[in-house]
């Protein structure tokens, strides 16, 4: 059998591999080696080991890989942590392939304590560009190190190729995330609110905000402008936490403070991925800076209103409402995201990332893929110049 070790870090990337965990798993000549690190195994952010478990899916080993705090020089210390966690991983597991996803640093370390063990890397999501974090760099370092690519499109694919990969070695296999379109079932809006206890009767506003990690000083502004803007809609809101990157605290602070104050706003620490897809498919808008704006609302037919830069560089449906960090910004493109003028014109909208089916071209691949030096030994293949 041919060991994959897949590696997952938090929510984010959990429900963008889950179709491709299930298929490796029905898969007789493949085995799976879970590695569960990071955000997934910290009270805080929810505990959501537990929701891979409650999928089905044996945890083969947990690392830690955490920043003592949320200071810009703590992510060091948790990458050093993880390179070493990961190391010591694959010499106890020894996989013959290890599949990482999207561009988080502790993914990052992970595909580099491959590096040196000759463990050929297989990446989803690259070629994809993100200009507002820290994020954009550790993904095209990722695409270096690894030796399979499957982007979400052929313009990402072409970023790829265009970084020296041989064309061999990229697939367009679409966005894996909404493989869980087919797989998930919904819950309807007064299922989510009782098994939740929120006391949702009309659909609310989802906010998912994340730390711009090249602008981390200006944090507390960022989430103040956007609270402001929110302080003017009379609508339910409902928040999840961000992601565990600098300045994430005093997000979190702000989410907390102003929940206490505004009795039809709620935070929750994880929806898991039903119910976060359940919650896109009934709020009225999805506000913040989350990649799931972007690539996955468009299923849904959402207006999302994408705020600064944090997702700035990425392929866009017709759905997307970008603004600045301002209040006022924020609150014209809300207002815009909430009429039912904009929503219509979202009628049929296609989503740029895929059709659902990114796990069966990825899966076949990790099996017949020739392991040995030719994988390994990568040729940097020349972007034509013209003359």
């Amino acid at each position: 059998m041919r060991k994959i070790a897949v590696v997952t870090v938090g929510r984010s990337d959990y429900g963008l591999i889950r179709s491709i965990l299930r298929r490796i798993v029905d898969e007789p000549l493949l085995q799976l080696q879970l590695l569960v690190a990071g955000a997934h195994l910290q009270p805080e952010f929810g505990n959501t080991w537990t929701e891979i478990e409650a999928d089905g899916f044996a945890i083969t080993d947990r690392l830690h890989a955490d920043p003592p705090d949320d200071r810009a020089e703590s992510i060091p210390i948790a990458m050093a942590q993880g390179i070493a966690g990961f190391g010591k991983a694959y010499a106890a597991h020894r996989p013959d392939l290890l599949l990482v996803a999207g561009d988080r640093f502790e993914m990052h370390a992970a595909a580099l304590a491959a590096l040196s063990m000759r463990i050929p890397v297989a990446h989803v999501h690259g070629g994809e560009l993100t200009l507002g974090a820290i994020d954009d760099a550790l993904r095209h370092s990722m695409t270096k190190l690894s030796h399979l690519h499957f982007a979400a499109t052929e313009e990402y694919a072409g970023r790829i190729r265009q970084m020296g990969e041989e064309p061999w070695r990229v697939i367009v296999s679409g966005a894996p995330g909404l493989d869980n379109l087919k797989a998930v079932e919904l819950a309807p809006l007064a299922d989510f609110a009782a098994r939740h206890h929120l006391p949702f009767t009309q659909p609310p506003l989802l906010v998912t905000f994340h730390p711009v990690t090249l602008e981390y000083d200006r944090t507390e502004w960022h989430i103040a402008e956007l609270l402001a803007a929110l302080a003017r809609f009379d609508v339910p809101v409902l928040f999840t936490l961000p992601n565990v990157d600098t300045g994430h605290q005093a997000i979190i602070r702000a989410l907390r403070e102003f929940v206490i104050q505004r009795s039809n706003s709620f935070l929750v620490a994880n929806l898991g991925t039903r119910d976060y897809f359940s919650a896109m498919s009934w709020s009225l808008a999805m506000v913040g800076n989350s990649s799931s704006g972007i690539s996955e609302a468009a299923s849904f037919e959402l207006p999302v209103v994408n705020i600064g830069n944090r997702q700035t560089g990425r392929s866009r449906a017709a759905n997307i409402i970008d603004c600045e960090h301002e209040r006022e910004s924020i609150a014209v493109a809300v207002r815009r995201a909430i009429s039912s003028t904009f929503r219509r014109t979202l009628d049929g909208l296609q989503n740029p990332y895929g059709d659902g089916h990114a796990a069966e071209r990825i899966v076949p691949r990790l099996l017949e893929v020739e392991l040995g030096p030719s994988l390994l030994m990568k040729r940097f293949a020349d972007f034509p110049v013209s003359p």
